[in-house]
């Protein structure tokens, strides 16, 4: 029976409602500072099988467990220095650690997508801490949006996209990153860029020491490295110098275009607009032409969702 989804005011009231929903084994979207995440408990098979079902998402894309507290991720992990290291610097935010599982772990192996590795992390939004702290646990947030779409910054995107599908969302506004979280592979010998994202490969490797090694792309390892990711109904075609025919425009610094990530062509602004403005162009069923962004820092996160955007389906 479709009860419908609720939607939840990100109070005292609202965040305990959130966890009674989530220790029941229902679906709960929720706000980090990245996207809104759709949240379960980790440790529950069933909860976190709704999550694929909902989401229509593959069995064989692992999923990331959101925490409140760094000392909850050794729980789950054998730790190692560079943790410390990337954990003391970024956590609480918008980075990913996978790291190798423990033996009798207790997650579901549905998040794992059978690895022998997790994906972690403590977000720093205020409302998912708030979340995160009150059901004292584990939980499994993927992008709260139908697999392969565009990802949801607002409450209204989730509703869009899931409503009927989970049993509810805490609204408390847009997100500020916008940009999922970078995700940082730490299970081998040199520590491994999985994913661009909100937080830009040069603090990382500024904290390490180090460069990051790139992944190959061969084997699905987190989430976020399917070729068509991240993508509007229509077209997309990257590196536009101006819209062609029956075409939308999606402008960076100044230009005529039909929405601007910004006009000033300011890396941070594009990515927190990135989503929200393909939403809005999606709406129109146009096939959408995007501006060059420049490729680095933060414009290397927003460059791999547009190419994944405009791969072929």
């Amino acid at each position: 029976m479709d009860l419908g989804t609720a939607r939840l005011t990100a109070d005292t009231a609202g965040i305990a409602k959130a966890s009674a929903l989530l220790a029941a084994g229902h679906l709960v979207s929720f706000p980090t500072e990245t996207v809104y995440g759709l949240g379960a408990d980790a440790r529950n098979g069933t909860a976190v099988a709704q999550v694929f079902a909902a989401k229509g998402r593959p069995s064989f894309n692992p999923l990331i467990v959101h925490l409140a507290r760094t000392e909850m991720a050794q729980t789950y992990v054998h730790w190692s220095d560079t943790a410390e290291v990337l954990a003391t610097a970024f956590w609480p935010g918008p980075l990913t650690l996978v790291l190798p599982l423990k033996d009798g772990h207790g997650l579901s192996k549905l998040v794992t997508a059978g690895l022998d590795t997790v994906a972690l992390r403590v977000p720093a939004h205020t409302t998912a801490q708030d979340l995160l702290t009150a059901f004292d646990g584990p939980v499994a947030a993927p992008s709260a949006n139908l697999s392969g779409r565009i990802s949801p910054t607002t409450a209204d995107h989730v509703i869009a996209g899931l409503s009927g599908k989970i049993a509810a969302v805490l609204d408390d506004g847009p997100c500020a990153v916008g940009l999922e979280s970078t995700i940082v592979g730490l299970n081998k010998a040199q520590p491994t860029l999985l994913r661009a994202g909100g937080l830009p490969r040069e603090a990382i490797e500024a904290a390490l020491g180090q460069p990051l090694a790139l992944s190959n792309g061969d084997d699905i390892t987190a989430p976020g490295q399917l070729s068509s990711h991240y993508a509007p109904a229509g077209t997309v075609r990257l590196n536009a110098s101006k819209a062609q025919e029956n075409e939308l425009f999606l402008g960076f610094g100044k230009m005529t275009c039909d929405l601007n990530l910004s006009a000033s062509g300011d890396l941070t602004e594009a990515a927190a607009n990135l989503f929200d403005h393909l939403h809005q162009l999606d709406a129109k069923a146009r096939p959408i032409a995007v501006a060059p962004i420049p490729d680095h820092g933060l414009g290397q996160a927003i460059n791999d969702r547009l190419r994944r955007a405009a791969a072929p389906r």
